[in-house]
C-alpha cells in the first residue's frame, strides 16, 4: 500500500509501527454550529481510508477529537445565552446524527478537549522549561516558533516565506509574529482552569497534541485532516509535540482537498454555503457519500447539484446489481478474479477511489450481459469496502430516492398498465406510464416483469 505523505510530498510505502496495526488521529469538529459540506467531505474521506485498512486486514485504532472550548464556542454560547456545555452538547448530538446518516463509522475514541486540560498543562510546562515557550506580559503563554528547527516542513515553506506569504496576526505581546498561543490567561466571564503559569484556558493547537499523545502515544502512524489545517494547525502540532517528546510525531500525514460550491470557494458571507443538513433534506445520504468518493481525496471537489443528480443515477445502476445479488440463491462470494485484483491495486495506490469505481463500472457492464450471480456478489462486496450499497435494494430504489409514496397504488397502476398492453391498448399504457412519472416513479420493463423505483 502506498500513501501520499504531505510532509515528504511523495507517495510512500505504508509501513506500520506494529505489523497489521494502524493508529490514526483525525482532527474533528469545533462544535458551535451545524456541520457543513466541507466537514462531510473530510468525514467521508477518512471513513473510506479507515474502511480500506479494515478490509485489508489491519487492526485500526481510529481517534477523532472534538474541540469543545474555543473562541467561537464562547461567542456563540453568549449569543444564545446558554452555557458552553449546553451549546456543545447540542451540536455534538446534531453532528452524530448527520454522520450516522452518511454511514460514518463511530471513532474508537472521541476525546473532548476539556477532558485533557491536565495533559495540555504538562506539555506547556515542559516546553517552557526547555526554552520552547515563554509567558508574555499579558499572561498568555506562546510557543517560540524560531526555536524549532524544522518549522515549515509540512507546509513546504521556511520561516521567511511564511512571514511573507501568510497573514500573521500582529500582537505586541509576541516575541515574533509567527509565535502562537499555547495558553490564554483567564478573562472575566470566560471558562478557565488553574495552571502553574496562571489560570486560563488552552489555545487551539495544543489540544490535539495532548489528546493524540494520551490515546495513541508519542509516535503513531497517521495524522489526518482537511487541507485547510495543514498550516498553521498541523504545522504547530508538529512543532509542539516533537519539541516536547524529542521524537517524530506522526509517520504519515494525509490531507483531503478543498471543497468548492458551483466553482467558487464556499463562503457564508457570499451565501455560497450549505450545511450538511440542508443537503440531507434534498438527497439520500448515500448519494452524497458516493458523489464525494468519485473524486480522489486529494483533489479539489466541486459541488454542483447537477453532479449530485448524476451520482444518484449512477448509484441507482449499482443498486440494480445489488437487487440481482439479493435474489441469488448462493451467498458465498468467490473473490478470486481480475476485478478484485484491479480494485485492490487502485485502492492500494493512495486510495484511488475514481479508479476503483471505474473497475466497478466495468464489472457492472459484464454482469448486465452475463447475469453472473457470483460477479454480482463480488460487486456488492467491493462496493461495501467503500461504504456504499449499505441499504437493501428495495429500500434504496423505492424509499430513499424520494418522498413517501403509496406502493400499493403504484403496483395497482403497473398491473393496469400490463393489462392495457396485453389488450394492445398502448395509448392507455403510455398514459399510465406518464401518470407514474408525475408521481416520481420510473418503471422498467424486463422479460420477467415490470420493476419500479423512485426518481
Amino acid at each position: 500500500m502506498k500513501i501520499y505523505d504531505t510532509l515528504t510530498k511523495q507517495k510512500r510505502d505504508f509501513v506500520p509501527i506494529e505489523p497489521y496495526k494502524v493508529k490514526i488521529y483525525v482532527c474533528g469538529q469545533t462544535v458551535y454550529d451545524f456541520c457543513h459540506l466541507g466537514h462531510a467531505r473530510k468525514e467521508i474521506v477518512f471513513d473510506m481510508i479507515r474502511r480500506w485498512f479494515i478490509s485489508s486486514g489491519y487492526e485500526v485504532t481510529f481517534v477523532e477529537n472534538i474541540t469543545d472550548i474555543e473562541d467561537k464556542i464562547i461567542k456563540r454560547a453568549n449569543e444564545k445565552n446558554i452555557s458552553i456545555q449546553e451549546l456543545t452538547k447540542e451540536y455534538i448530538e446534531y453532528m452524530h446524527e448527520d454522520f450516522t446518516k452518511l454511514g460514518i463509522l463511530k471513532p474508537d475514541y472521541e476525546p473532548k478537549a476539556t477532558e485533557y486540560i491536565d495533559k495540555m498543562i504538562e506539555i506547556i510546562s515542559n516546553l517552557m522549561a526547555n526554552g520552547y515557550a515563554y509567558q508574555a506580559n499579558n499572561g498568555d503563554v506562546y510557543y517560540a516558533v524560531r526555536k524549532f528547527e524544522n518549522y515549515g516542513l509540512l507546509s513546504g515553506k521556511n520561516i521567511e516565506q511564511l512571514m511573507a506569504g501568510e497573514r500573521v496576526e500582529l500582537d505586541k505581546n509576541k516575541q515574533d509574529p509567527l509565535d502562537f498561543v499555547l495558553w490564554k490567561a483567564a478573562k472575566e466571564h470566560e471558562p478557565s482552569w488553574p495552571a502553574p503559569f496562571g489560570n486560563g484556558r488552552p489555545g487551539w493547537h495544543i489540544e490535539c497534541s495532548a489528546m493524540s499523545e494520551s490515546i495513541l502515544g508519542k509516535n503513531f502512524d497517521i495524522h489526518g485532516g482537511g487541507q485547510d489545517l495543514q498550516f498553521p494547525h498541523h504545522e504547530n502540532e508538529i512543532a509542539q509535540s516533537e519539541a516536547h517528546n524529542q521524537c517524530k510525531f506522526a509517520n504519515y500525514w494525509i490531507h483531503n482537498g478543498f471543497l468548492n460550491i458551483e466553482d467558487e470557494k464556499m463562503s457564508k458571507s457570499t451565501g455560497n454555503f450549505y450545511t450538511l443538513r440542508d443537503i440531507l433534506q434534498m438527497y439520500d445520504a448515500e448519494v452524497i457519500r458516493y458523489f464525494m468518493i468519485k473524486t480522489h481525496y486529494r483533489s479539489p471537489l466541486n459541488f454542483k447539484f447537477s453532479l449530485l443528480d448524476e451520482a444518484k443515477n449512477e448509484l441507482v445502476k449499482f443498486y440494480n446489481v445489488k437487487e440481482m445479488a439479493e435474489n441469488s440463491q448462493n451467498k458465498e462470494v468467490d473473490l478470486d478474479n481480475k476485478y478484485v485484483e484491479r480494485f485492490r491495486m487502485a485502492m492500494n495506490d493512495d486510495f484511488n477511489t475514481p479508479l476503483a469505481l471505474s473497475v466497478l463500472f466495468e464489472l457492472m457492464r459484464e454482469i448486465n450481459v452475463s447475469k453472473d450471480m457470483n460477479l454480482a456478489l463480488v460487486f456488492c462486496y467491493l462496493a461495501s469496502t467503500l461504504g456504499i450499497l449499505q441499504q437493501t435494494a428495495e429500500h434504496f430504489l423505492r424509499t430513499s430516492l424520494g418522498g413517501k409514496v403509496d406502493a400499493q397504488q403504484i403496483e395497482q397502476l403497473i398491473h393496469e398498465r400490463t393489462l392495457a398492453k396485453e389488450a394492445k391498448n398502448y395509448q392507455l399504457a403510455d398514459q399510465i406510464r406518464n401518470q407514474l412519472k408525475e408521481m416520481g416513479v420510473v418503471i422498467e420493463d424486463t422479460a420477467a416483469n415490470t420493476k419500479w423505483r423512485l426518481m
